[in-house]
């Protein structure tokens, strides 16, 4: 474990606007490389030439930070350089509150996605949807931005307003909306004990303060009602967060001791195996926040929700319960980001933040581009989720990594062609209904998680109690 604490590892997907992350850094060794004389001869002169007939005038500092970024960011979706700027932005999400919107993004041809507009922010308040693409920032087109200057762009003083042009996918059509910038402090589990003996509980990122929340949350829904007869732990939009959030979340669940996770790469540090023991999870707490746990907790029925933006850490989490069958995973297959990222510094005010490793479920699966797919497919709605087509995932990202260990190509023909046909009963369907459904479909929303509208968990706590259980209608789960 001595290499945990050099380094965080650090798993979620996208850029992120009010997930609290916890890091740990220190400074390594400067590896010597043999550096490829013909391809630096490229760069100077490409430097060179911009230098002398550039319409205007550039900083040496800017072409070379810009050059390093591109660098970086062209290894896959997740890896990046982190200037003074965005370092010291990762450091006050560090302690859990700080200036923006309350929203987790990724790109997507061009433009800002939304993968998960965190609950209780202004994003969400806002209305907000996982899938909304944002193609204007005030004035200004996204088109031709970096995520880094979309990051910056929304972050700004609590109070301040932005309004952000919303394209959504599943309404066809674009419509701004205007948020009001506030401190953002998430509370990354909530739970309530239904009125069937089922206990909900709701993670929505994993940071530093989840493990003994959620022994907190387990504990009091325990002692509330000791004749429960399910917990349904719901990682619906959850992108992710910190690797030790993961392994204790799952440990919970878990025998003392079981393999949680192992992560491999290139790198000696990479390769490791992380355990549902105290060290392997805790992080600022003291003791073990797991040891007063009521024993029964191990062993009432448990059902994991998950969804297309369930990804990384909750992929973790969700693979370790599956394979020890510990869980019925139910709902749609997760996202398919199975690999790491470290933060290490580069100089005092910057930092690289590079995948280093791929990570594996206890049975040795890797995740990466293929997710999790549910033991129980379950929709989201009653009448099912057509609008599923419209959704993408990191296999269908251009440089995504590519899993080791299975043939992409078959899943990613197979993939397309489903969502061909997909969106022609889509078009079809939607072809043939008046203007006044039209206008229905748009204002539909989805409930709110946990509430008693929420079809997923209605079916979740008919699984638990012996009921039937309405299977999904979606080809594409």
């Amino acid at each position: 474990m001595k290499h945990l604490l050099k380094n965080l590892l650090f798993i979620s997907f996208g850029a992120i606007l009010g997930v609290a992350i916890t890091w740990q850094f220190s400074a390594s060794a400067q590896q010597n490389a043999t550096l490829p004389l013909e391809e630096l001869r490229l760069f100077s002169s490409v430097f060179g030439s911009i230098k002398r007939d550039y319409v205007e005038p550039v900083e040496d500092k800017k072409l070379l930070t810009d050059a390093v970024k591109g660098m970086v960011s062209s290894l896959d979706p997740h890896s990046a350089f982190l200037d003074a700027k965005d370092f010291s932005e990762m450091q006050e999400q560090t302690q859990g509150k700080f200036a923006g919107l309350g929203i987790e993004i990724s790109s997507e041809d061009g433009l800002v996605k939304v993968m998960n507009p965190i609950e209780d922010t202004p994003a969400a308040k806002a209305g907000l949807l996982a899938g909304d693409l944002i193609t204007r920032l005030d004035d200004k087109p996204v088109r031709g931005m970096t995520l880094d200057q979309a990051v910056r762009k929304m972050r700004g003083t609590p109070g301040t307003k932005i309004t952000l042009t919303i394209y959504r996918k599943t309404e066809e059509r674009t419509f701004p909306v205007t948020i009001v910038r506030a401190e953002i402090q998430v509370q990354s589990v909530k739970s309530k004990n239904l009125d069937n003996d089922i206990l909900w509980v709701r993670i929505t990122s994993f940071q530093e303060r989840t493990v003994p929340d959620l022994a907190k949350k387990l504990t009091d829904g325990f002692n509330k009602n000791p004749q429960l007869k399910g917990i349904v732990l719901d990682l619906r939009n959850n992108g992710g967060g910190i690797l030790q959030g993961a392994v204790g979340v799952s440990a919970a669940f878990l025998p003392q001791g079981s393999v949680v996770v192992s992560t491999k790469g290139q790198s000696p540090d990479s390769k490791q195996i992380f355990k549902a023991v105290p060290e392997n999870y805790r992080l600022s707490e003291n003791g073990d926040a797991l040891e007063s746990l009521p024993p029964a907790i191990k062993k009432i029925p448990l059902v994991v929700l998950t969804n297309a933006y369930s990804a990384s850490a909750s992929e973790i989490v969700s693979g370790a319960l599956q394979d020890y069958k510990r869980a019925t995973i139910m709902g749609k297959t997760t996202f398919g980001k199975g690999s790491v990222q470290t933060v290490r510094p580069v100089t005092s005010e910057t930092a690289l933040k590079i995948t280093t490793a791929y990570y594996y479920t206890p049975s040795g699966k890797s995740i990466q581009a293929y997710g999790i797919r549910p033991d129980i497919a379950v929709d989201q709605n009653p009448d099912g989720d057509p609008n599923d087509v419209l959704i993408t995932r990191e296999v269908d990202s251009e440089n995504h990594l590519r899993n080791k260990q299975k043939a992409e190509d078959s899943l990613i023909s197979d993939r397309e062609k489903r969502r061909m046909e997909e969106l022609q009963l889509l078009e079809e369907k939607n072809s043939k209904k008046t203007p006044e459904e039209r206008e229905k479909d748009k204002a539909k929303k989805l409930p709110e998680f946990g509430s008693p509208e929420d079809f997923m968990l209605q079916q979740a706590s008919a699984f638990l109690l012996g009921q039937p259980v309405i299977k999904s209608k979606s080809r594409l789960e």
